[in-house]
């Protein structure tokens, strides 16, 4: 179990209720997964149709619309009302059940075959997040973990750092491995740890570009006087881009259920 101090704990539940404020725009310019590591999930967890299927922080729906249409029981979950009810006019699916509901807090009438969770899961309670999720698969169901990094070129990446440093007051440095890579590796609820790394090159509007860094948890911390700084400093990097080409780089770790 990863230590969190009392202070870190009100930080990390403070900053994943944020993200609600703006789902519009998190809807409109986040990008979805790849079809690569979305299979590569659903063929080692060996999930089919009547599958039951959680997802932990649906957010819009971008992971939920590749998963929906496949005859899964799945349920997706998100703390955000307004998260939800973008998700929800985002999959027609029947087969999908919505709920406003973190983690720590969610009910389940049944065990899962499957429980994935993408960019969302270092938000759960960490005291709480290994040990539910073990208890909430069958024996040998599968927990998968994704991120994802956004990693643009040169000079961008070096002035949207310098950016960053400059309004949250600190050296910010790159995004290192998450926490839970580790405790998943080293925990005895769960089996062998399977990882995957993708990369793939994605060409995407200066305005999705803007929306994205707009929808991280550090600039909706921000106050709104730096929040239009901000916005307007980012506005001059991209004046003279159209499109940016990046490497988009997804990382996954998952692993069985002991038995």
């Amino acid at each position: 179990m990863i230590a969190e101090t009392e202070q870190q704990r009100r930080r990390r539940e403070e900053l994943r209720c944020l993200f609600d404020g703006v789902a519009g725009l998190y809807d409109a310019t986040r990008p979805s997964y790849p079809a690569e590591i979305v299979d590569a999930v659903l063929a080692r967890a060996a999930v089919g149709r009547g599958s039951n299927v959680l997802e932990i922080g649906c957010g819009t729906g971008q992971l939920t619309r590749q998963l929906a249409g496949r005859a899964f029981n799945l349920t997706a979950i998100d703390i955000g009302e307004a998260m939800i009810q973008a998700a929800r006019r985002n999959v027609a699916d029947p087969m999908v059940a919505f709920e406003v509901s973190s983690f720590e807090e969610f009910a389940a009438s049944e065990r899962f075959d499957l429980i994935v969770s993408a960019t969302a899961f270092h938000w759960v309670d960490p005291g709480v997040g290994l040990a539910k999720a073990a208890q909430l698969l069958r024996p040998g169901g599968w927990l998968a973990l994704l991120t994802t990094e956004e990693r643009y070129p040169e000079p961008l990446r070096s002035r949207l750092r310098e950016l960053w440093t400059k309004y949250s007051r600190r050296t910010v440095r790159s995004a290192s491995q998450p926490a839970w890579v580790a405790t998943l590796q080293e925990t005895a609820l769960f089996g062998e740890t399977v990882e995957l790394i993708h990369t793939r090159a994605l060409r995407l509007p200066a305005a999705a570009i803007s929306g994205v860094e707009r929808t991280r948890a550090t600039f909706l911390s921000y106050s709104e006087q730096d929040q239009a700084s901000f916005t307007a400093d980012l506005s001059a990097l991209l004046e003279h881009s159209s499109h940016v080409d990046l490497a988009q780089e997804t990382l996954l770790s998952m692993a069985p259920a002991a038995t």
